[in-house]
């Protein structure tokens, strides 16, 4: 299988969207397990990718997603964390103190992306969900007006490091931005 598939995880009150390579393996989520196996799909020869190609121009740090000034003010930027075969979208986001990321979801329904390419859109101090409206203080995540109001982006941990940003959050091993 070539392409990442996005999957939805839900184990009745929590969901989680996440991207899974390979024909076969497992992918675990809010105390839900998801099993898949696609059958017998040919080898092929790997070919090089960008996380491949970025690794090399940042002297091998898989954990690098970005340098800190691609990240837009007053948008965001998309990223990919990766651990084995399972992927979570993300959203690098610029803040007075440095960089933010999120999972790039929207708590009420977690297949709805909230930066679906262009950049999430940001009113003021807020992250806005362009499909429900629901806004996220852009400081902490949480959510303060719609159908999700109450809960809280899921974080994913970021440092700033030499003007790059890195992946530290530990449930991932690399990180790649998605729109390079």
């Amino acid at each position: 299988m070539d392409d990442s598939v996005r999957v939805t995880v839900t184990d009745g009150e929590e969901s989680e969207v996440v991207r899974i390579d390979g024909t076969d393996g497992e992918v675990d989520a809010g105390g839900a397990t998801f099993r898949f196996d696609v059958g017998d799909v040919p080898e092929t020869e790997p070919e090089e990718t960008a996380s491949e190609e970025s690794t090399e121009s940042t002297g091998g740090d898989e954990r690098f997603v970005a340098p800190v000034d691609d990240v837009p003010s007053g948008g965001t930027l998309r990223f990919e964390a990766r651990a084995g075969r399972r992927r979570i979208d993300g959203i690098l986001q610029r803040t007075d103190e440095g960089v933010l990321a999120w999972e790039n979801s929207c708590p009420h329904e977690p297949e709805v992306q909230l930066d679906r390419g262009l950049g999430a859109l940001i009113d003021g101090d807020q992250l806005v969900c362009h499909k429900h409206g629901a806004r996220f203080n852009c400081d902490d995540g949480y959510c303060t007006r719609g159908p999700c109001r109450g809960r809280s982006l899921k974080p994913i941990d970021v440092a700033v490091r030499d003007g790059d940003v890195i992946l530290t959050d530990d449930r991932f091993e690399s990180g790649q931005r998605l729109d390079a």
